[in-house]
C-alpha cells in the first residue's frame, strides 16, 4: 500500500510519522505541495494524506490507483467529495484531536481580553507606567469572570470543553440554539442570550446559517464591556462590524485566531488594527498546535489506516 503525504509541514518538523510508516508499505513524504505537483507526486498511491491541499474532481479522475484519503484536520472542504465518492474513493478525516490545545487558547484569550492586557502592554511600550504618579494603571476597567455569563455557541466536545475551564473560574455558563435550527431546539438563540452575555465564544463549523452570524444587528444586542472569542472559523463573525464596534466603544474586546482567508497574504483589518490601543488579539490559527494535539492527529490517522485495511482485507 503506497501512501503519499502532501503536506507534512502544517504538522511541524517536531511530530514523529513512524506510526503511519508501520501501516503503509511505503510512504514518500513532501513538506508542501503546489497544485500543479500533485497529480505527479499521486501518481500510483493508494492513499493519499492531505490537510489542506485540495483535491477536485478533475485530479481525482486522474488518479486510478487512490482509494483513501486521509485528511489531517476535521474539516473536508478542500476535497471533492463527491467526486470521491464517485470514483469509489474514501475520505476519513480526524476529530476531536486538539480539544485540551484548543480550549486552554480560548481561556487564554477570554482571561487576556478580561485583563485588558492589549491596552495595558500599549500603554507600557508608551512609558504611562513610569510617568504614573501612583504606583499602577488603573485607566482601563478589567473584567472578573466570577459571576460573568458566558454563552458559548457549538456544543460539541470542544464547546463543552472549554464551558467546564470557565466553570472552574465561576461563569455561569450557557449554550446558545443552534444556528439554523432555533425553532426545533429547546436552548435559547444567540440573539436572546446576547443582551445578558459578558462573554461569547464561538465552536460551530462554518455554514449558510454561522456565516456573518455575529453581525451588526447581534453586535447592537450585546453589553458595550462584553468579550467576544473566536477560534472556530473565520467569516463567521463580521470581522469588519466587530472591529468599528471595538473602536467605537461598542464592544469590550475582540479575540480571534482565524480569518475568512488563511494565510492573510492580501493583509486584514483586523492585522492592520493590532497597532492601534484597542483590546484586540490576532493569532494565527494556532490555538490547535499543541506537540500533543498534533501526535493525536497523527494517531488518529493510523486508526484510520487500520480501518481501511481492514476492510480491504475483509473484502478480498
Amino acid at each position: 500500500m503506497k501512501a503519499v503525504l502532501l503536506d507534512a509541514a502544517t504538522l511541524g518538523d517536531d511530530i514523529d510519522l513512524e506510526p503511519i510508516r508501520r501501516h503503509v508499505d511505503s510512504l514518500d513524504v513532501h513538506d508542501l505541495t503546489r497544485p500543479d505537483q500533485c497529480r505527479e507526486r499521486l501518481a500510483g498511491a493508494e492513499v493519499a494524506l492531505v490537510n489542506k491541499v485540495v483535491l477536485d474532481e478533475a485530479l481525482l479522475a486522474e488518479l486510478p490507483d487512490l482509494r483513501l484519503i486521509c485528511v489531517l484536520a476535521t474539516g473536508t472542504n478542500n476535497i471533492d467529495m463527491a467526486a470521491a465518492e464517485r470514483h469509489g474513493i474514501s475520505v476519513r478525516n480526524v476529530t476531536a484531536y486538539g480539544t485540551a490545545s484548543v480550549a486552554q487558547h480560548t481561556l487564554m484569550l477570554m482571561l487576556s481580553l478580561a485583563n485588558r492586557l492589549p491596552r495595558y502592554q500599549h500603554d507600557l511600550r508608551n512609558g504611562a507606567w513610569q510617568r504614573a504618579p501612583i504606583f499602577c494603571l488603573l485607566d482601563h476597567r478589567t473584567l472578573q469572570l466570577d459571576g460573568k455569563r458566558l454563552v458559548i455557541v457549538g456544543s460539541g466536545e470542544l464547546g463543552r470543553a472549554v464551558a467546564r475551564l470557565a466553570e472552574a473560574f465561576g461563569m455561569d455558563v450557557r449554550f446558545a440554539a443552534r444556528p439554523g435550527n432555533e425553532a426545533h431546539d429547546t436552548r435559547p438563540s444567540l440573539a436572546d442570550l446576547a443582551p445578558e452575555a459578558d462573554i461569547i465564544s464561538l465552536h460551530c463549523p462554518l455554514t449558510e446559517a454561522t456565516r456573518h452570524l455575529i453581525d451588526d444587528a447581534l453586535l447592537a444586542r450585546l453589553k458595550p464591556d462584553a468579550l467576544l472569542v473566536n477560534c472556530a472559523r473565520g467569516g463567521i463573525i463580521d470581522e469588519e462590524a466587530a472591529l468599528c464596534a471595538l473602536r467605537e466603544d461598542r464592544l469590550g474586546g475582540l479575540g480571534v485566531d482565524v480569518l475568512p482567508d488563511e494565510p492573510p497574504r492580501d493583509g486584514h483589518p483586523l492585522l492592520e488594527a493590532l497597532v492601534e490601543p484597542l483590546n484586540l488579539i490576532v493569532t494565527p490559527h494556532n490555538a490547535w498546535i499543541s506537540p500533543e494535539a498534533r501526535a493525536n492527529v497523527v494517531a488518529l490517522t493510523v486508526e484510520n489506516l487500520k480501518a481501511y485495511r481492514a476492510t480491504k482485507d475483509k473484502g478480498k
